[in-house]
């Protein structure tokens, strides 16, 4: 069991304010794998403060040089990626090939992609008689999830980073050990004193300190719609920008004309991966209701291929959820799309009799869903789909659209050109066209109760910035395309 009683605040590891401590559990043993310092509000101000006092020299260090620093985040992270693979498929539950390659190779990738970024961005413009200049919004608070834990933090602390922002971590306490080891590997690169500082604890005492928190100018954080609108209420005291990554229930919408086993076993990989625990997966699979009882048939034998296991067995597709808690989420939605009248396909709240321990769910599909009942309208955060009919298209997009979230979802066409003219419909942030595959450096975030603002790629970063204009006199030296900032 490892054991981390320090946070990493003003470059170097200090104990807390307070002696409490938070265990984490292995999703697949039900043991505790490690403990960590339980945060509070003195260690919020102590970060902050840190954070606030480094800002100045960081935001004015040049660009190319805080990109050489990121460069050294990615390559300490690359000699530590099979630990972190290890440690992640320990907390979440994700299958250890499948950790390595996701859960870790994708921030990997994110420090690699905003080292390169920092010194290739466009950081002014001239209009008219104005030089327009972005410039870090300040100290950012990054509050991160449990579900693609490190991939949540690249997404934020490069990008923040490679913007001239110091950063607050705060990763989630059910899996926080990878944090840690960023943060060892970050101390290891040689940034600034207070660039980056990392505590935790939980969101109702030492999130909330960080949000409400007034040398804080930005608050960053993925997790659960109810979480976000707390946090959008707390941030609105000191007026302080919030981007927000909340839930989705995100619809694949199948047409008439669609290669029906692509576009199922499609479907059904978008929503079981990472066992379900995904923002993005598509949960709802909507198809023509005079093809129902072939793609019924089709889901039933693509689910059951999914084997369920031991992350580190080498076999399973699907790992357990990752708590207690969040198992007996998932098994009371299903009770209740049983209820609630649905057609329990396969799965079940059944525990699989094969896995005692570990917190396991079968993977699930339902037929015949009512498009405003629980399963069709609520995060389940699970590996369980909905299968819904529709009459035509007109119904499809007011299906695809009839929940509070829009994060993602996909369309499925005889051709790529009927699906595009049906996605331009949905009101959704990302859509994939016939299984087109995620694309870490597009735009990723959603519309209504999904969210605001975007992560990945330049549009990530641009969160982090402020726009300035300099008016100058008509023809003035500082207005000429190669004048420095």
């Amino acid at each position: 069991m490892q054991e981390w009683n320090n946070f990493y605040i003003n470059g170097k590891w200090i104990a807390p304010s307070g002696k409490g401590k938070i265990d984490v559990i292995n999703a697949s043993t039900e043991e505790v794998m490690a403990t960590i310092p339980e945060g509070d509000e003195h260690d919020a101000d102590a970060a902050v403060t840190a954070a606030r006092a480094a800002f100045d020299h960081w935001s004015n260090t040049p660009p190319a040089e805080r990109g050489a620093l990121l460069k050294k985040v990615q390559e300490g992270m690359k000699a530590r990626s099979d630990e972190l693979a290890k440690v992640i498929a320990a907390e979440v539950g994700m299958p250890l090939k499948l950790a390595g390659l996701i859960q870790v190779g994708s921030p990997i990738a994110n420090f690699g992609y905003y080292a390169k970024m920092a010194s290739e961005f466009q950081w002014s413009e001239v209009t008219g008689n104005s030089r327009v200049v972005r410039e870090p919004v300040g100290v950012v608070a990054c509050i991160t999830p449990w579900n693609y834990p490190l991939h949540q933090i690249a997404a934020k602390v490069a990008a923040a980073l490679a913007a001239g922002c110091t950063v607050v971590l705060k990763p989630s306490e059910v899996a926080p050990v990878n944090a840690f080891i960023l943060a060892e590997v970050i101390d290891a690169a040689g940034l600034p004193p207070g660039v980056f500082n990392l505590i935790s604890g939980t969101g109702p005492v030492a999130g909330e300190a960080l949000v409400r928190h007034p040398d804080v100018d930005m608050v960053s954080f993925t997790g659960s719609t109810r979480a976000g609108k707390r946090i959008s209420e707390v941030a609105a005291a000191t007026v302080k920008r919030v981007a927000l990554e909340l839930g989705g229930k995100s619809a694949s919408v199948i047409l008439d004309d669609a290669d029906l086993p692509a576009a199922v076993k499609g479907t059904i990989n978008a929503c079981f991966l990472n066992s379900g625990q995904t923002c993005s997966a598509h949960t709802r699979m909507l198809v023509p209701e005079s093809r129902y009882e072939e793609v019924a048939k089709l889901a039933v034998e693509t689910a059951s291929a999914f084997s369920i296991g031991d992350p580190f067995g080498g076999s399973a597709k699907l790992g357990p959820l990752i708590s207690e808690a969040q198992r007996e989420r998932v098994r009371n939605y299903i009770r209740k799309g049983m209820e609630e009248g649905a057609e329990l396909l396969c799965g079940g709240p059944d525990a699989p009799e094969e896995l005692p321990k570990g917190y396991y769910v079968k993977p699930t599909v339902f037929g015949r869903v009512k498009p405003d009942s629980t399963i069709a309208q609520e995060e389940i955060f699970g590996p369980v789909l909905s299968i819904i009919t529709y009459r035509d298209e007109e119904e499809a997009v007011r299906i695809a659209n009839g929940t509070p979230y829009g994060l993602a979802g996909g369309v499925w066409a005889g051709s790529d050109e009927r699906a595009q003219q049906l996605a331009k419909r949905l009101r959704t942030g990302q859509i994939d066209i016939n299984g087109g595959g995620f694309n870490l450096f597009a735009p990723f975030g959603g519309y209504k109760q999904s969210g605001r603002g975007r992560e990945m790629g330049p549009y990530g970063m641009e969160e982090f910035l402020e726009y300035k204009s300099l008016q100058f006199k008509p023809n003035a030296p500082a207005l000429a395309p190669t004048a420095p900032y």
